[in-house]
């Protein structure tokens, strides 16, 4: 009764919708990622803009309080050996390494497998190449092929082979293949294990290393049915993240052999990721990776409701417009849009409503539900979009 309730109330709100509308036609912007919002606004929202914004639950805020701490630049910190050695047993992999961030534990990687004035191959889509500021060359002085990537997160193996360098004085030298499972730009796919499979036969035939972004493994492995060992068993290395959908505030590992991990450890020092009583992050990760599964898979029901709702729920003659491709759908709900639809008049529509959700980009809305995200909220957030389409 109150769920259909609150579906009135969010009704009502939406019967005049002709004001809001056209607050947001007006404020349509060239740069597409104005998804930031204010402290106030995201207090009173729904936020789906990312699995990142989720808040640490009450076993995770337990545990920080009660774990036991050391140095673990040292490392002496009992809490922050127990979540390396419980995650290098999870990805069979011989030792693991906790790090500040999804994005310093690619860098690392990169810089462990790379010397200076080394090639890496990635897709160009790849959050590597496309989010983390080119720092491979910024910081580790290597430079990238880069590849088209299809729209289940894959570059193409020939293309792949045929961007190797030749063993040439005037050219780089490839050393390392970077792939990502699950693929944020290509709306969230998992890669297959077949694919991997065929990246590796490719990289020992010419003795390359293989690097996964794995900020969203979990989500690829329960898609696909199969353990995160699974995946990682084609790499060399991978980078897990735990405050994406896993739901812990802050930290990343990274697994591989014993020694990549000890290069991994001085390099993190030099880019200043060293730190003491880390325990404090690394119990509310490990509480994370506790519930891995009953977390991923609520997010990836919570993210089919939601896609099949906005599919029955836009009228017959914009569907051509209007859609999300259900195919292999983990937690990303990704809207394409066309014509009239524009992502960013989504975007601040829903936000007029409290409701965040990012314009991913010219062409796309990216909504995810997360861990703070209700069967109501999606419910609601099903409304909103029956009053933007209404008001087309």
């Amino acid at each position: 009764m109150a769920g259909n309730q609150s579906v009135r109330f969010i009704s009502s709100r939406f019967a005049l919708p002709g004001k809001l509308f056209h607050r947001a036609m007006s404020s349509v912007h060239n740069n597409y990622t104005t998804y930031t919002t204010t402290e106030q606004n995201v207090a009173e929202s729904i936020d789906m803009r990312s699995d990142t914004v989720t808040q640490p639950t009450q076993a995770m805020k337990e545990a920080m309080m009660n774990c036991p701490l050391g140095d673990d630049v040292y490392t002496e910190d009992p809490t922050v050996n127990s979540l390396e050695k419980k995650c290098a047993a999870l990805f069979q992999k011989p030792a693991a390494l906790f790090v500040a961030s999804g994005t310093m534990g690619n860098l690392i990687s990169v810089m462990a497998h790379c010397q200076r004035g080394d090639e890496i191959i990635v897709g160009r889509s790849n959050h590597i190449h496309r989010w983390e500021q080119g720092n491979y060359a910024q910081l580790a002085s290597v430079s990238a092929t880069t590849l088209n990537v299809n729209d289940k997160g894959m570059m193409n193996l020939s293309e792949m082979e045929e961007s190797i360098r030749v063993n040439d004085c005037h050219m780089p030298r490839t050393k390392l293949i970077c792939l990502e499972t699950t693929h944020n730009y290509s709306g969230g796919k998992p890669i297959p294990l077949e694919y991997l499979k065929d990246v590796r036969q490719l990289a020992d035939k010419h003795h390359l290393k293989i690097h996964i972004d794995g900020a969203r493994i979990y989500n690829a492995a329960v898609a696909m049915g199969v353990a995160v060992a699974d995946i990682a068993a084609y790499a060399d290395s991978v980078m897990m993240c735990f405050s994406k959908g896993l739901g812990a505030p802050i930290g990343s590992i990274l697994v591989g052999s014993e020694s990549f991990i000890a290069d991994a450890r001085r390099i993190r020092k030099a880019l200043g990721g060293g730190w003491r009583q880390a325990g404090i992050l690394a119990s509310a990760a490990s509480v994370a990776l506790d519930n891995a599964m009953q977390t991923i898979e609520r997010d990836h029901r919570l993210a089919k409701t939601l896609a099949d709702a906005i599919n029955n729920n836009t009228p017959e003659n914009l569907k051509d417009s209007l859609f999300v491709d259900t195919t292999n759908i983990t937690n990303m709900v990704v809207l394409q849009c066309k014509n009239r639809a524009k992502p960013v008049m989504i975007q601040d529509f829903f936000r007029q409503n409290n409701i965040l959700v990012m314009a991913f980009d010219h062409y796309r809305v990216r909504i995810i539900p997360n861990s703070n995200v209700s069967e109501n909220d999606i419910a609601k957030t099903v409304e909103a979009y029956r009053a933007f389409v209404e008001s087309l």
